[in-house]
């Protein structure tokens, strides 16, 4: 389906972009103290849970684990914005961004 190709891609942009932003190191106390970084990284999880409820609208049984919280992030990331916890994003990027990473791309072979 040409519009899952299309999520899944923008998904895949949108995960490379958040590494290109954090750089090789990954500094959680550069993430921190940067403003214009946590607002870009913010941003990307916007746009991945907003493609991932997409895909699940067209096809709810496609295989992307915890799909149900990466689209509950998109929604506290936006209207929660006052409450964005910097540790609980940098949880995200560290533990779960690799795992969707490696999905994605799976996905992006396979349809």
């Amino acid at each position: 389906m040409e519009r899952i190709r299309k999520y899944l891609h923008d998904i895949d942009v949108s995960i490379h972009s958040i590494y290109d932003y954090l750089g090789a190191e990954r500094d959680f106390f550069a993430y921190r103290n940067d403003k214009k970084l946590r607002r870009a990284v913010e941003r990307e999880f916007e746009i991945i849970g907003e493609a991932v409820r997409r895909i699940l609208e067209i096809d709810p049984g496609i295989e992307i684990s915890e799909a149900r919280k990466i689209v509950n992030m998109r929604n506290w990331v936006i209207h929660g914005y006052d409450m964005v916890d910097n540790t609980v994003v940098w949880g995200v990027i560290s533990n779960d961004l690799p795992k969707l990473k490696q999905q994605i791309e799976h996905l992006i072979q396979t349809k």
